[in-house]
């Protein structure tokens, strides 16, 4: 694709777009309104927005990028993710397992600052989903640890997982969450929060470091894809030809065998040949 097109994609990236939506929530003050509309609660204030944190903890682990990571005054942690299929299932994005490898994930990271297991943050992972993730038709899924043998006992681990459904158009949430999710979905601004978003996009829109930006991890993205693309094929060639190498080996030791075969049965012959001979003599004398 040329650079032309890139640049013409860029210009009509929404916030439902992650490099779009990264770029908005960088704004703290922003940030800090969607939180409060998600959890429909106050949350305290929030001085920075760390954008694509990334999080490994060494060079046998899988690294995680975070799309939104923050850190509100008193300590608890948000960690908020947008999630579109991109033509792929449900299923495939594994969103389920994959809170729960970030819980973690975030987790280690503060645990390997020498916090004690007291000390651990209450930490909130969010998937602002453009889908129905559980296809039950809820406006959002909230997940606590709970005693499965009386579900009024609550672990209080200090974790909380919720998955939006942005596709939901139900009367039973706020005005406030509602005029988000049709934002996210549709790009159609009507109250104030979505009103300052769209602002934030049109002004991303324009900033030409930023288009840089996504012109570069655009071009490195296809560029990693094409070199595993022909890695693979790399390597289904040479796969292709150590088997035609084995199927040569095979051949060889087939032959060998034969060979070997043909030998032994020519020496039994040989063997039968000579005791008839001795034994046709022993008769004679």
């Amino acid at each position: 694709m040329s650079e032309q097109k890139v640049m013409r994609e860029y210009e009509e990236l929404r916030y439902r777009d992650d490099f779009m939506f990264c770029r908005v929530m960088e704004d703290p003050d922003l940030c800090w309104r969607v939180l409060e509309c998600l959890l429909q609660r106050p949350v305290a204030d929030i001085n920075t927005a760390d954008t694509q944190k990334e999080v490994s903890h060494s060079a046998e682990t899988k690294m995680i990028r975070l799309d939104v990571f923050n850190e509100d005054d008193e300590g608890i942690i948000y960690d908020t993710e947008l999630q579109n299929l991109n033509k792929k299932s449900v299923a495939h994005h594994q969103l389920p397992k994959r809170s729960r490898f970030y819980q973690g994930s975030i987790d280690v990271e503060y645990m390997k600052k020498g916090y004690s297991y007291k000390k651990l943050p209450e930490s909130n992972i969010l998937f602002v989903c453009t889908f129905d993730p559980f296809d039950k038709g809820l406006s959002k899924y909230t997940f606590k640890e709970q005693c499965e043998e009386n579900s009024e006992i609550i672990l209080g681990d200090g974790t909380t997982k919720v998955f939006y459904n942005c596709c939901y158009r139900g009367e039973d949430i706020s005005d406030e969450l509602r005029s988000y999710y049709e934002y996210v979905e549709t790009g159609r601004a009507n109250s104030a929060l979505t009103k300052d978003i769209e602002e934030a996009v049109k002004k991303a829109r324009r900033n030409e470091s930023w288009r840089d930006r996504y012109m570069r991890e655009w071009n490195a993205l296809h560029d990693a894809r094409d070199d595993a693309r022909e890695e693979g094929r790399e390597e289904g060639r040479e796969e292709g030809r150590e088997e035609g190498r084995e199927e040569g080996r095979e051949e060889g030791r087939e032959e060998e065998r034969k060979n070997t075969e043909r030998e032994r049965r020519r020496a039994e012959e040989a063997e039968k040949r000579v005791k008839e001979l001795e034994a046709l003599l022993a008769a004679k004398s």
